[in-house]
């Protein structure tokens, strides 16, 4: 099958990679010079194009399956619109119509359109609730996404981790607010898709580890296993009263969940990372190696 995968970045090339090994062929598709190096270094074929710009997407090959995976970069609202919203809409408008279109989409979201559920458990069956404009777009992409004239699925992802975005120092330097950490090790965020794409699964796919666990017992192993003190903790309501927090920061520490994977489970994907304990590994005997 040939694999284009739109916005083939951390997780994206790591699914190229894993798609490769499955004898796929792979299209990484990115807009800047340095993205297209990264996808060339990586072993997959580059191709130069703008979701927002739907023009450069004339010149993209034909998919077997189609992978959205690209990211508004971290701005707001408006800009996250224009890439998950209008993007995807541009792609879908673009393959869909070919004389070959592709036989799946995979859209990326996240998580954040679940909302607070004060601690509970969620998963795909789990009303959406999104409590900020930007993860107001997430939801509105995955309705995109599932009406799309394509076999669809959506894959929400939990917090990425993985190499070069550890952030140790988060947890060690402290202090850490209590909650729930939701996580999965980008090869499995990576795998997730893979295994989307190749069994055919439709609908919704929550991507997330075996264990959700509290940031107070994350931080407490991951500072037992690093060998250093135990980080301080504070409550929600400690950490909302000290007055510094932004908004966004605010609203994370005002949602809480814990995100299930028995679909992706029960449907028969093994993960690489089942929990943080073996995904952290590699990044605690390097912090040890170092200290």
């Amino acid at each position: 099958m040939r694999v284009v995968v739109l916005g083939c970045g951390y997780v994206g090339l790591e699914l190229g990679r894993q798609l490769r090994e499955h004898g796929h062929d792979v299209v990484g598709v990115r807009r800047s010079e340095s993205g297209l190096a990264s996808v060339a270094d990586a072993g997959l074929d580059p191709a130069r194009a703008d979701v927002t710009d739907p023009e450069t997407l004339s010149d993209v090959p034909d998919a077997d399956w189609l992978v959205f995976a690209a990211s508004s970069g971290g701005r707001g609202a408006d800009a996250a619109r224009r890439v998950f919203v209008d993007g995807l809409k541009n792609a879908i408008d673009e393959f869909a119509s070919r004389e070959s279109p592709p036989e799946r989409l995979v859209y990326t979201s996240s998580t954040g359109v679940y909302g607070d559920h004060g601690g509970d458990w969620v998963d795909e069956g789990t009303p959406l609730d999104p409590t900020t404009d930007k993860t107001s777009v997430l939801a509105e992409a995955e309705a995109v996404a599932l009406s799309a004239p394509l076999a669809s699925t959506v894959a929400r992802f939990a917090g990425l981790y993985g190499p070069e975005r550890y952030r140790l120092d988060r947890y060690l330097t402290g202090p850490v607010t209590e909650g729930y950490l939701n996580m999965v090790h980008r090869d499995d965020a990576a795998g997730a898709v893979r295994f989307a794409l190749e069994e055919g699964v439709d609908d919704v796919l929550l991507v997330v580890d075996d264990e959700p666990v509290s940031k107070w017992e994350f931080a407490d192993w991951l500072a037992d296993a690093c060998g250093v003190d135990r980080p301080e903790k504070r409550t929600k309501e400690e950490r909302l009263a000290a007055g510094d927090l932004s908004e966004a920061a605010r609203r994370r520490i005002l949602t809480s969940k814990r995100c299930s994977n028995d679909r992706l489970r029960t449907l028969g994907y093994e993960y690489a990372y089942p929990t943080f304990r073996e995904g952290y590994r590699a990044a605690v005997d390097a912090y040890r190696g170092d200290a």
